[in-house]
């Protein structure tokens, strides 16, 4: 029993989180591309009547770190849904800026 909580012991992590990266960044757009190594996901903000819009953080993922990325935000949404409802996917006065559509890929890769 007590090799069994030194165990759980030793594989707990400790993540520091600095506040600048505590506060967040806002991000109304992501766009993700990938190589044969790497996805990359860039969190865009579009301002309204703005000429540009800003990338404002890039996060570079293995295949299999994207997966889990995946499956971990699936779940999440699935619980959030149980505990507030749906989310709408259809663009209202409340979801923000329309955006271009899901299948919207760039033809730039990292």
């Amino acid at each position: 029993m007590a090799d069994d909580k030194n165990k759980a012991a030793q594989n707990q992590l400790s993540i520091d989180l600095p506040e600048d990266i505590a506060e967040g960044v806002y991000s109304n757009l992501a766009i993700i591309t990938h190589s044969s190594s790497e996805f990359v996901i860039d969190f865009v903000r579009i301002v309204p009547n703005a000429p540009k819009a800003k990338v404002k953080s890039r996060v570079i993922l293995t295949p299999e770190h994207a997966k889990r990325l995946l499956s971990a935000l699936a779940d999440n949404v699935q619980k959030y849904e149980r505990q507030f409802g749906a989310i709408s996917q259809h663009g209202g006065s409340n979801n923000g800026p329309n955006f271009p559509p899901t299948t919207f890929t760039p033809t730039a890769q990292a």
